[in-house]
């Protein structure tokens, strides 16, 4: 991620009052379009017949394929990030954020369908719960305008450890995906929103508001993927 003062546009710290607000305005804007896209492209999946029990198969039916399908993942995620950013023309950093919305909507639907078919509500309950979290993360982070760039290593060890121990899950059966490990995951990405919500404020250039958009949305997509196997366990347990 590039930070400074190029191509005219300074960063959000420095710029006026005015351009400020319109770069948090478009940041914003763009997220809610990337969630309201994200939920229309699960909605018209998972509304076609046996897709949803087809992907699951697919996708869930050997750990080497879920590895890959991490692998691609993590691909796709640099890819879109790269195009996302403003020195590309504006087609191309759409093309990245709609590439990012539309991958991480086909990784969803394997949960997505278990969730509505074996635990109905707790969709709609993570979905509330997650735009709380989010909502009250990012209102800190406006409210005392604190920049939490420091967070940075800390994040940054916690994202390599939490890769490794999924990893070595795959291969040695240690359910990493129990109550524990969704909730430290919970922690670890309130922690991305509090350093992105500061980034926004302190470190994003005002033409940056589609890669600032993207880097929102991979955190509350993420933690909307833990809040909701939290969910479903809670209610298996009930």
């Amino acid at each position: 991620m590039s930070y400074g003062l190029e191509y005219g546009h300074d960063v959000a710290a420095r710029a006026q009052p005015s351009a400020r607000a319109m770069f948090i305005r478009n940041t914003y804007a763009h997220l809610a379009g990337a969630v309201l896209a994200f939920i229309g492209i699960e909605a018209v999946l998972l509304s076609i017949p046996g897709l949803g029990e087809e992907v699951t198969r697919l996708l869930l039916g050997a750990r080497l394929t879920w590895l890959l399908v991490i692998g691609a993942f993590m691909l796709v995620s640099f890819v879109a990030n790269r195009w996302a950013q403003s020195d590309m023309p504006a087609g191309m950093q759409y093309l990245g954020l709609g590439l990012y919305v539309a991958f991480e909507a086909i990784i969803f639907v394997p949960l997505l369908w278990i969730a509505n078919t074996f635990f109905p509500g707790t969709i709609q309950t993570a979905g509330i719960l997650t735009l709380t979290v989010f909502g009250g993360l990012t209102a800190a982070v406006l409210l005392t305008r604190q920049d939490f760039s420091y967070l940075r290593p800390f994040l940054a060890v916690g994202s390599f450890l939490a890769l490794g121990f999924i990893i070595v899950a795959t291969f040695v059966n240690i359910d990493m995906l129990g109550l524990f490990f969704c909730f430290a995951m919970v922690a670890l990405i309130s922690g991305f929103i509090l350093f992105q919500t500061s980034n926004v404020l302190h470190h994003y250039r005002t033409d940056q508001h589609v890669a600032a958009a993207l880097a929102l949305f991979s955190s509350i997509a993420t933690l909307f993927w833990y809040i909701l196997q939290i969910a479903m366990m809670s209610s298996r347990r009930n």
